[in-house]
């Protein structure tokens, strides 16, 4: 086993694939020479050339216009977006194009694409740069979205989106590129898309979350273990497909539900989650649903990330409310 930290462990991905398979190609703003603005491809281009691994203009819609084409015609491309807000700029050709060529031609065609992104709160990026959009793209059958909470996660999720026959976004939390180092097997490995993982079991409350939140909430749930309060906590790592029967399972088994996550509140991936638990497991329940997530405005400056974010007071006092019923 390797020790290494998200970053590391995606890069292994992206290069092990490459190895075992020669249409996988990787495109994007600077991810040669320079291997990415958090260096995520360094090495890469050196290693398999610049047929392999090349630097585009900066212009999003081109290079995932491109990598459509690509992917469309036999290729397997990785193309990166510097920053989860700069997404904007693709969505016709993800939403309108990606999504539904499989659709569109009855399977003749599929596009087999990977769309990695950066993106999350916590390490006073510039507007734009902090963005958790994944909300958006929970609206467009088609399309897969991943988002990984810690190396082994980050590898394994990544080479099943490789191999998908579907287009995935692989979204990175920033926080936690560099935040942690874990055990990661030398080999290839894939974790299926879809599947939740439950990090702590608990009886008293489930608490479901993904991506930057991760860490946060398993600290707060194995304190909350001290004081005799057992919180169960689900880490999603795929937001679409979305793996209700391990929610839906946990919900019966605790009866209480909170979902942390740090995009907005409105239209998040929270809303979706509460409204199945109401239509499938609403018995189950002793206590309201509640969600801990970011606020309805834009990301803020980075002088009060830090109030806006899900915090330990707020998940804390969440929890507290929530068990008082």
């Amino acid at each position: 086993m390797a020790n290494l930290t998200m970053v590391e462990a995606i890069r292994e991905a992206m290069a092990q694939e490459m190895e075992r398979e020669g249409r996988v190609i990787i495109l994007g703003e600077d991810v040669g020479v320079n291997g990415g603005v958090f260096r995520a491809t360094e090495g890469l281009q050196d290693r398999f050339g610049e047929n392999r691994v090349f630097d585009t203009p900066l212009a999003e819609s081109g290079i995932i216009g491109t990598a459509v084409g690509l992917a469309v015609n036999g290729m397997r491309p990785i193309a990166e977006i510097q920053f989860l807000g700069f997404i904007y700029e693709t969505m016709d050709q993800v939403c309108a194009q990606a999504a539904r060529v499989r659709f569109r031609s009855a399977g003749r065609f599929t596009v087999p694409l990977v769309i990695r992104s950066p993106f999350g709160g916590g390490v006073r990026t510039p507007e734009l740069h902090s963005d958790s959009l994944e909300a958006l793209f929970l609206h467009t059958p088609g399309l897969k979205v991943v988002m990984p909470s810690n190396p082994y996660d980050a590898k394994g999720l990544l080479i099943s989106a490789i191999r998908d026959e579907n287009p995935v976004l692989f979204i990175e939390p920033m926080k936690l590129y560099r935040a942690f180092r874990e055990e990661v097997p030398e080999e290839p490995y894939t974790i299926p898309l879809g599947k939740a993982k439950v990090v702590k079991e608990g009886q008293d409350a489930t608490v479901v979350t993904y991506g930057p939140t991760v860490p946060l909430v398993t600290k707060i749930a194995q304190e909350y273990q001290a004081k005799g309060i057992d919180i169960e906590v689900i880490d999603l790592r795929t937001i679409q497909p979305l793996d209700f029967d391990t929610i839906i399972e946990s919900v019966e088994k605790t009866g209480r539900l909170m979902i942390v996550h740090e995009a907005v509140k409105t239209g998040g991936v929270g809303g979706e989650i509460a409204a199945i638990i109401s239509e499938r497991a609403l018995f189950s329940l002793c206590a309201p649903i509640l969600r801990i997530t970011g606020y309805d405005t834009p990301y803020p400056v980075p002088s009060i990330e830090d109030d806006w974010l899900p915090n330990a007071q707020r998940i804390q006092e969440g929890l507290e409310k929530m068990m008082s019923y």
